[in-house]
């Protein structure tokens, strides 16, 4: 079973690793922005961090879910309004997805965490939300497609990944 749910203490050791040792999914987000990093500020910054959300009160507006599969935290969905390379003047939220384990993945439980997550801000009464990704991401345009987003815009030629030219997707979704 597949919930999204707050963050709990015990996530930040997951951080730890995920953006330290197990750094595969970072070929698949963003990885022009990929930064070298070590244990220790990463587990000082996510600590940090989950200090700060698990004093957030039950009822404020979400903006990251972690995603857990089977008892298991296997990565996380977020939201954000500073959408790059699309203009979004009325600051429509865009979702994404990150699920490091890669077991995990191609099973669909992104899929699932991205329903959820949609039908969370259908709920606080969002009608349309956004996705951005860049074109080589191909797993990332499937799951878009299957969920009925289509492309609203393609910034042609701004992502360099391993010396490869890409383009920046951004698709939308009406609720």
């Amino acid at each position: 079973m597949l919930i999204l749910r707050d963050m709990i203490e015990s996530d930040v050791e997951d951080y730890v690793r995920w953006f330290t040792v197990e750094t595969e999914w970072m070929h698949w987000d963003a990885p022009w922005e990929a930064d070298k990093t070590d244990e220790a500020t990463e587990r000082a910054n996510w600590s940090e961090y989950y200090q700060t959300v698990s004093q957030k009160p039950d009822d404020r507006v979400r903006y990251k879910f972690e995603i857990e599969a089977d008892g298991r935290h296997i990565g996380w969905v977020s939201a954000y309004t500073d959408t790059e390379f699309y203009d979004n003047p009325e600051e429509t939220v865009a979702i994404g997805i990150d699920i490091p384990e890669k077991q995990d993945r191609g099973n669909g439980n992104g899929t699932q965490a991205l329903l959820q997550f949609m039908d969370y801000y259908r709920k606080l009464g969002h009608k349309r939300l956004l996705t951005q990704t860049w074109s080589g991401n191909l797993p990332m345009i499937a799951v878009a497609k299957k969920l009925g987003f289509t492309e609203v815009s393609r910034a042609v030629g701004v992502r360099t990944v391993n010396g490869k030219v890409y383009d920046a997707l951004t698709f939308e979704i009406l609720l």
